[in-house]
């Protein structure tokens, strides 16, 4: 087979799996329970994304004479113990998860997770043994243990680093906005959460690999990397959007649960973590309970929708139900 007909071999197929991925849509989008799921993360992320615009307030203005406040016109949730206004903190606790769940499964999941699973399942031999090793060694590492240890011991050097970017380009503010610590959070969770991307990617490729398109490519003399992304990626994407919903879950989870233990995002920039530990205690669990309650109620509508969209995807997609 010629190099050309082997490429116009692979545009049928691609346009073939355009046209599965359009129906695919068409039954999601016939799930309630799915477009319920779906509304509720755009709502969240994109309430996070719009939150220098929307925010009745800034996350760190505080009214000392309001401390407690009950709902009003000016805050509609109420205040916290420092006078500041619960919506506007749980919009930009928002943004705070936005940004570490969408860098860490860009970075860990897509970019490392599905490049090494395409590389070890297409290659095999040493390479995917190589690769399946390194996974498994950081599958047995406790995450959260050296999370702890990546942000007591490098926290204050990425913080004088960013110091002197801040002097070197006369930008201010760097360090105050969090950057440092979202920086240190979202890597460590990229480090550990390619893992599982990689080992879905790399069960469906090893057995694609002997296909006749990818045979008739590779005598074709078509590239690597060609055949990497070109000809084997468009059939493994249906897994990777599944199991990118269930990351983008996890990470956020991660995130609040980091930040709840003191590893995480670091004040004055709010977190949902932040506020539930804020909230958290026999005193304002009976005189205060929307401290905890807001974000408690925010999160777990988080994970519950991206828990439902999953189910709702792995439901369609199987083969047996198509």
């Amino acid at each position: 087979m010629s190099y050309v007909d082997s490429s116009a071999a692979t545009l049928d197929h691609i346009e073939g799996q355009r046209a599965t991925t359009h129906r695919l849509l068409q039954r999601l989008l016939r799930r309630p329970v799915a477009v319920l799921a779906i509304g509720v993360i755009v709502v969240i992320y994109g309430a996070g994304v719009l939150a220098p615009w929307i925010a009745p307030h800034d996350f760190s203005e505080a009214d000392f004479t309001d401390r407690f406040g009950a709902p009003s016109s000016e805050h509609i949730l109420g205040t916290d113990r420092l006078g500041r206004d619960l919506l506007s903190r749980a919009i930009w606790s928002a943004q705070t998860t936005v940004i570490i769940s969408a860098a860490a499964v860009l970075t860990g999941g897509l970019a490392l997770g599905v490049s090494l699973g395409l590389l070890s399942g297409f290659a095999g031999g040493r390479v995917d043994s190589v690769v399946m090793r390194v996974a498994d060694a950081f599958a047995a590492v406790p995450t959260i243990l050296l999370v702890l240890i990546i942000n007591a011991t490098l926290l204050p050097r990425v913080k004088s680093l960013f110091r002197d970017v801040e002097g070197l380009t006369g930008i201010d503010g760097i360090v105050d906005s969090g950057a440092p610590s979202y920086v240190l959070v979202f890597g460590a969770l990229s480090i550990f959460g390619w893992v599982g991307m990689a080992r879905i990617v790399r069960s469906q490729v090893l057995s694609l690999r002997e296909t006749a398109y990818v045979v008739a490519a590779r005598a074709a003399g078509a590239s690597t990397s060609r055949i990497l992304f070109r000809h084997l990626l468009p059939n493994v994407s249906n897994l990777i959007i599944v199991a990118l919903s269930l990351s983008l879950g996890a990470a956020a989870g991660a995130e609040v649960a980091l930040t709840w233990l003191g590893i995480g995002v670091q004040p004055p920039h709010p977190s949902f973590g932040v506020m539930i530990f804020e909230g958290s205690g026999l005193s304002n669990l009976r005189n205060h309970p929307q401290l905890i309650l807001i974000p408690a109620v925010v999160v777990g509508s988080l994970l519950f929708a991206f828990n439902l969209l999953g189910d709702a995807l792995t439901d369609i997609l199987s083969p047996r139900r198509r």
